[in-house]
Order: structure tokens, then C-alpha cells, then sequence
């Protein structure tokens, strides 16, 4: 993953219950017992309130992991008895012949830790996600989600982002599978999304899994849809299987549609910034185990401050504030309880913050800094577009006494991003450990470890390659003609000889730019005839002045300057035709296409 986990790997794992696994199984070995929980019997009440009536009760068997809470890695000890009905599992359980019940296991002590597998039923996406990774949330509404979700769900796939999605709640109380196949009130997991060729144009598609795995989607491009048959992308066997497993695509728009929400989990933010989330790096300030008291005066208590500075300008969302309530179980007879704290992030100067807030500082014309946020019982997540200054957050709380965490992730600009000529492609060595390590950035891309598509190679290209401002990103259709350009295959796809290939070439423009500009970042069109003759796969290949001066006006700006993309675009297209006339010329001098050649060759490439 690409995020910083220096965090949580540094913190202390604390015993939950101070029940100790090597010490309990020591215990059982040396008297001959079978380990059976005290603290979590198997019992009813360990099932908790309201989730199974007192008959179904009466018919339940129980049958023989850390989490994340609040800035602290908990281990939590059971015994190996889980609650079944007959010959199955009472909730996750294995699938057919499958004989694995780490889930099983892994969702007992989950309960454990929570009070009772109904507080499970009763709790929250974005807590539970939290708890499993220790990571931050972001929510995306999808009846006013961007245009580009698409981009988004691809880039946090490829992070090793965790994504789940619900359907919206309806007036039954229970869950009930609709006409569409999908379950209301249901958690859903969000694995994939791709770009489909379909008839003339391109549809966009997302991967879901239902994790209970009993009925799927029904509509378009769900399996057996038409959509599939009249479907001639070169990728259909790779993406398609109709097979009753949980799993099923869906359009983007029926996505849309038929879900109320997406939540991304990562170990630092997943914003929605168009164009600019491959370029993110966020510095986490963490204060643990902080406690207000309720100001009597109702408002914020005036010594609980936390300062935080922003040092550059930076596009979009650059401040996220995330606060995690300790101590706090589900209530499920309390469906809209309240979140027991609330804050402000407030502006104003460093000597200010040096001491506790006068009471005037919250005078009614100091207004808060207002985010787009999300909260759940346990956890409150804003973002915020802050300019560069000095702030503080100050929350508050309206119980007795309120104990928390607050994480707050800061944008900074990427150092190693910040000089354009600095394009930081690691040349390939003759080394068996270079070599790996370019195989293992090709792998963490390639969809099922095979090939990468045009979508793919952008995230490559930008995030592990380029630096320099979003502005000299390469753009998806730039990373498509280059695909064009190496695919041997003609399938649309790069595998890895293709990328080694690509490598190659990506190493040699880096020299190239970095000898030919005239100043930091920049090389002049005026330079192009130089760049030309100093790359080395270019060897025996001349250029005219006339067609020099056409490339000028393709791949310069205004201000006549090339960026690294079109530099490596224009030298690798340039390649590419002067071969293919030379392969397909028979005196050198010509050649002649038929018009299906002459189409195939100039549309594709």
C-alpha cells in the first residue's frame, strides 16, 4: 500500500480483558482442557438483544484475532465454539465444502469486543472498517458523487483500499431482496471498476460482492445480461463468469442508482479530487487518549485546543479532522443517538495558541471553519479546504465527560514531486534486484498479476514515476496512445515483456529532458531537433524541418514549452512510425496499404 503505516505499526498492543493467549493456553495444556471463555460464555447472552427469537434461541448449538480501538491495537482472546443452527454457522459462515472458519472466528471476537453479535447487526460501516484497519474513512454520496467516480474507485483499489457500499434503508425493518436482486438495508463490497467497450463507445462498470453470496444483481451487466454477449472488449473472459458467488457487475449509473453511499478506507485520507489524488501525501498529527469535560457555560472548553498550521497552498481538500470516541458500545435500542462530541476548527495566529483561548476568542463573529463531514457512532470525519495560516480545533462535548482520539491529516507538498526536471524514473540497472523491483511495480498495477489497461498505466505512470505539478500529469489519452504503441498483442493491454519494453524507453526520455532543457522544468519546442538526435532509440532515424516544425504545434503550449508527457510521447510515436515504414516498406524509398491496412495502422496508432 502506498500510504504511510509508520503509524500503527509504532503503537502498543494491549491485552483486552488482560487476557493473555500464551498464558490461557499454557493454563488448558498443562491441566488437559479445552479453553472455554468466561469473560464471552456461550450462552445467550453473549448473542445479545432483539437479533434471534426466544424459540430460535432454544435451538442453539455453540460450536468450538486484534482490533482497533482508538488509536491502540487490542488483542482479543476466544475459545473455538461457534453459535450454529443444524449444520451451519448461525451468521458468516464457510462456503460450500470449503472448511475455513477464520471468519467465523475473526467475527466472534469481533462481537466479543463489541458486547454481542447484535451490536455487529446494529453498528456501522466506517466503525467497522476502522476497527479492522486501524485506517481513516472517507464518504462519497452517491446521489451527488462526482463525475469521475470511476477514477476514484480505481485509484483506491489500487492503494489496497478497503470500499463497501450500502443499499438504502426502506420501511420494512428486516432486509428484503427487491425485484432488482439486490438486498435493502445491505452491505455490499466494492472490488473494482473498469472501462468496457461496448457497440461504439465505452461503458463504465463497477465490481460488487455480496458477501453473504445469495442473489445478485439483475439488471444491466449483471450475469447472463445481453450486455455480455454484444460486448467485443478483448478483456470479456478475464472480466466475466456467470456463476452464483456473491460477485456481479454493475453500470456506473445503476450503481448510482441503487446505493445511497461509498465508503473508502485507507491508512490516510482518499479525497475526491479530480486529478489530483495520485499526488497526495498527508502528515498525521494524532492525539491519544485526550478527555473534555462538559462547559457548563455551553461553550467549547477553552483548554482543550489542538493547534495545527497549513504551510503551502495545495488544490482541493488539504485538512482532514477525525475524531473516535473511546469507551462507547452501540446502543441498539437508541437508533439515532446522538455523537457525543462536537468542535470547531478555528483561525487565527501562533502566539495566540501558545495559551488557552480567552472566552472572546469564541465571540459570535469568529465563525467556524465549516467541512463536508460524516459521523457514526463512534467515529466524526470532516474535511476542509483551508488557505495557508495557523488554526486550532477546539471541540466540545454536551455529556459529563467525553474520551477520544483525534487524528488530523495535513496535505504537504510531495518533496520529491516538487521539481518538474525531477522526474525520478529509476533507470533499470543490469541487476537481478532492479529488476525485481521493476516486476514488482508492474505486478502491484497488473489486474490479476497478467496485464495493465490504459487506466492502469496512468496510475503507474503518475504515481510511481512522475513528479512535477498535476498540471504535467500524463492524461489518460496520452497513456492510451502509448499503450497503442507497445501493445504487440494488439489486445489493448501491456503484459510484462511489453512493460519492460516501455521502461526502457521512459528511462532514456528522463535523460533526454533532463539534458536538453534550458532552465528548471522547462525544454522549448526550439529543442525538440536536439532531443531527437540525443535519444538513443531514435539511432538512424532523421526528422525534417517541415515535420519538426508540425510536431511543435502537436505537442507544445502556448508558451512553446513540452512537458515530460508529450517529450516521451512525441520521441515514442516517432519511433513507432519510422519502423513501421520501414517493415513494411520493400524498397525503402515506399509502400503501398490497402485501405483496411492504412485505416488499422493510423486510427489504432
Amino acid at each position: 500500500m502506498a500510504h504511510n503505516q509508520e503509524l500503527l505499526a509504532e503503537t502498543n498492543v494491549i491485552k483486552f480483558k488482560d487476557q493473555d493467549f500464551n498464558s490461557l493456553r499454557d493454563h488448558c495444556l498443562s491441566r488437559g482442557w479445552l479453553f472455554e471463555d468466561e469473560t464471552f460464555p456461550p450462552m445467550a447472552s453473549s448473542i445479545g438483544q432483539k437479533l434471534l427469537q426466544e424459540k430460535h434461541l432454544s435451538n442453539l448449538e455453540w460450536k468450538r484475532p486484534q482490533f482497533w480501538q482508538c488509536g491502540q491495537w487490542v488483542e482479543v482472546v476466544i475459545d473455538d465454539r461457534l453459535p450454529a443452527m443444524g449444520k451451519e454457522c448461525l451468521f458468516v459462515r464457510p462456503r460450500k465444502d470449503n472448511q475455513e472458519f477464520w471468519p467465523c472466528l475473526l467475527e466472534k471476537a469481533y462481537a466479543k469486543l463489541l458486547g454481542s453479535y447484535s451490536h455487529l447487526h446494529q453498528g456501522y460501516l466506517p466503525d467497522a472498517l476502522v476497527d479492522l484497519t486501524g485506517g481513516v474513512v472517507s464518504k462519497i454520496n452517491l446521489r451527488s458523487s462526482p463525475s469521475h467516480l470511476l477514477t476514484v474507485v480505481k485509484t483506491a483499489a489500487t492503494e489496497g483500499s478497503l470500499m463497501t457500499c450500502s443499499t438504502p434503508k426502506r420501511p420494512t425493518v428486516e432486509e428484503e431482496v427487491m425485484a432488482n436482486g439486490l438486498v435493502s438495508q445491505h452491505a455490499y463490497t466494492v472490488t473494482r471498476a473498469e472501462q468496457i467497450q461496448y457497440r461504439r463507445g465505452q461503458e463504465e462498470i463497477i465490481c460488487l460482492w455480496n458477501p453473504w453470496g445469495k442473489t445478485e444483481w439483475r439488471g444491466r451487466w449483471s450475469d447472463g445480461s445481453r450486455k455480455w454477449q454484444e460486448t467485443s472488449d478483448p478483456r470479456k473472459s478475464q472480466l466475466y463468469e456467470n456463476k452464483e458467488d456473491g460477485e456481479f457487475w454493475i453500470s456506473c449509473q445503476d450503481f448510482q442508482e441503487n446505493f445511497s453511499c461509498l465508503f473508502i478506507c485507507a491508512q490516510t485520507p482518499i479525497t475526491l479530487d479530480h486529478g489530483n489524488m495520485l499526488h497526495e501525501r498527508w502528515s498525521p498529527k494524532v492525539f491519544m487518549n485526550q478527555v473534555i469535560l462538559r462547559n457548563a457555560a455551553g461553550g467549547p472548553q477553552s483548554d482543550a485546543q489542538y493547534p495545527f498550521s497549513v504551510q503551502e497552498h495545495t488544490e482541493g481538500t488539504n485538512v482532514v479532522v477525525s475524531f473516535t470516541v473511546t469507551g462507547m458500545l452501540p446502543n441498539v435500542e437508541a437508533e439515532d443517538e446522538e455523537f457525543p462530541l462536537d468542535f470547531q476548527v478555528l483561525k487565527g495566529n501562533s502566539q495566540q495558541f501558545q495559551e488557552s483561548l480567552p472566552p472572546t476568542f469564541y465571540s459570535p463573529f469568529r465563525n467556524a471553519v465549516q467541512g463536508i463531514n460524516y459521523q457514526t457512532k463512534h467515529n466524526f470525519t470532516t474535511s476542509f479546504h483551508l488557505s495557508p495560516g495557523t488554526y486550532v480545533v477546539v471541540p466540545k462535548t454536551q455529556r459529563d465527560a467525553a474520551e477520544f482520539l483525534l487524528r488530523i491529516f495535513l496535505k504537504t507538498p510531495d518533496n520529491d514531486r516538487s521539481l518538474r526536471s525531477n522526474f525520478s524514473l529509476r533507470a533499470p540497472k543490469e541487476s537481478l534486484s532492479e529488476t525485481r523491483s521493476q516486476q514488482s511495480i508492474f505486478y502491484r498495477y497488473a489486474q490479476q498479476g497478467l496485464d495493465i489497461d490504459a487506466t492502469q498505466l496512468q496510475s503507474l505512470l503518475n504515481q510511481e514515476f512522475l513528479t512535477g505539478p498535476p498540471g504535467d500529469t500524463f492524461s489518460l489519452d496520452e497513456c492510451r496512445s502509448i499503450l497503442a504503441l507497445m501493445d504487440l498483442q494488439v489486445n489493448g493491454r501491456l503484459n510484462q515483456e511489453d512493460f519492460t519494453r516501455l521502461w526502457r524507453r521512459l528511462v532514456t526520455c528522463q535523460r533526454v529532458f533532463q539534458n536538453t532543457q534550458k532552465s528548471l522544468g522547462v525544454l522549448l519546442s526550439s529543442d525538440l531537433g536536439t532531443a531527437v538526435a540525443n535519444t538513443d532509440f531514435l539511432a538512424g532515424i532523421s526528422i525534417s524541418d517541415e515535420l519538426l516544425g508540425l510536431m511543435t504545434l502537436r505537442y507544445s503550449n502556448r508558451a512553446h514549452r513540452v512537458s515530460f508527457p508529450s517529450l516521451v510521447c512525441f520521441l515514442m510515436r516517432l519511433e513507432a512510425m519510422a519502423k513501421t515504414f520501414r517493415n513494411l516498406s520493400k524498397d525503402g524509398k515506399g509502400l503501398y496499404l490497402t485501405e483496411k491496412e492504412w485505416m488499422n495502422l493510423v486510427m489504432y496508432n
